[in-house]
């Protein structure tokens, strides 16, 4: 079975990453299943969608998401998680990548979004303690513990804290890594492949889905 394509924050060639724009001109594309994004906690705590925890980057504004408001934020392009989960498509699948410990929110407004069951979408972090706050909030839900490798204490780490599965770096996917995560009852899923013979690969591995952007892509 083909592995889910999810757009790495939207498609940045056509608008800036993690805006509304890039999501939509992604689910443009043939073949794209969804799509990949960061969620972070602005003043007062609500999620909105952006990848570090200033705007220098892309923005080219010396200022910390978490000293701004959420009006201030879309002042410089920046859209709150609820804005997103209005403009994509149920349809499209969501892995949604909660930077730092954003608190509650992001459970709140998903759940107002997707639904109490989290209907086609995941929650991924590299932070354990997040996922396991996700974890006593929504008990039910699909999570991933975002990784750079699948060595033997990665995937302990991911059944101890109960994950759905794991989204590992690409390069650190072969039949042995995959093959141990499986053992695990673990899913497997890839990120950030520019590549369609990498695609290609990682699906003949099984994984689950793989986070793409450039010409893999469009694939």
């Amino acid at each position: 079975m083909p592995a889910l394509r999810l757009a790495h924050r939207g498609d940045w060639r056509r608008a800036p990453e993690n805006t509304i724009r890039a999501f939509l001109a992604a689910l443009d594309v043939p073949g794209c299943d969804g799509l990949e994004f960061d969620v972070r906690a602005a003043a007062g705590g609500v999620p909105v969608v952006i990848h570090d925890d200033t705007l220098a980057r892309v923005q080219d504004v010396a200022q910390r998401v978490a000293d701004l408001t959420p009006d201030e934020l879309e002042l410089h392009g920046v859209p709150t998680l609820e804005a997103v989960l209005h403009a994509v498509p149920r349809h499209a699948f969501l892995d949604v990548e909660l930077k730092g410990d954003p608190g509650r929110g992001p459970v709140d407004v998903l759940t107002a979004g997707r639904g109490p069951a989290l209907e086609r979408a995941v929650v991924s972090s590299f932070e354990p303690t997040t996922l396991e706050r996700v974890a006593r909030l929504a008990p039910l839900w699909s999570r991933w513990l975002n990784t750079i490798d699948l060595e033997p204490a990665t995937i302990a780490l991911a059944e101890r804290i109960e994950c759905r599965g794991i989204s590992a770096h690409w390069r650190a996917i072969d039949e042995r890594s995959i093959a141990r995560a499986h053992a695990a009852g673990l899913d497997v899923a890839a990120w950030t492949v520019r590549r369609r013979p990498t695609v290609a690969r990682l699906e003949r591995l099984g994984v689950v889905a793989i986070c793409v952007e450039a010409s893999a892509l469009d694939g």
